[in-house]
């Protein structure tokens, strides 16, 4: 991933990604990681009933925060991007017309 910067972040690689818990740790973490991929994901586009209760479904450690950082919003990014690129064509072109003329 890239930021505004140009900053590269090396997000993940797994070749296997496993979501076995086999620690304490684990057995925190990924439950926690997966009800929240859930709320962000899926809870926008299929909103729980309005009688939906978190403590009849999980355990009382339920997410209530969205952990996850927001690092591309096409809303606000694409435009940018799309301006960043109009102007490295631009700039391209400028070097490809001064060199064909030297």
């Amino acid at each position: 991933m890239l930021d505004e910067d140009f900053k590269v972040y090396l997000i993940e690689i797994n070749t296997n990604p496993s979501l076995d818990c086999c620690c304490p740790l684990l057995e925190r973490l990924i439950p926690e990681m997966m009800e929240a991929t859930f709320r962000l994901v899926i809870d926008p586009l299929f909103p729980p009933p309005e009688s939906f209760s978190q403590s009849k479904y999980s355990n009382e450690e339920v997410i209530t925060v969205n952990k996850y950082d927001l690092v591309f919003d096409e809303h606000i990014d694409v435009p940018y991007m799309t301006e960043i690129l109009k102007v490295r064509e631009s700039y391209l072109a400028k070097l490809l017309k001064n060199d064909a003329a030297h």
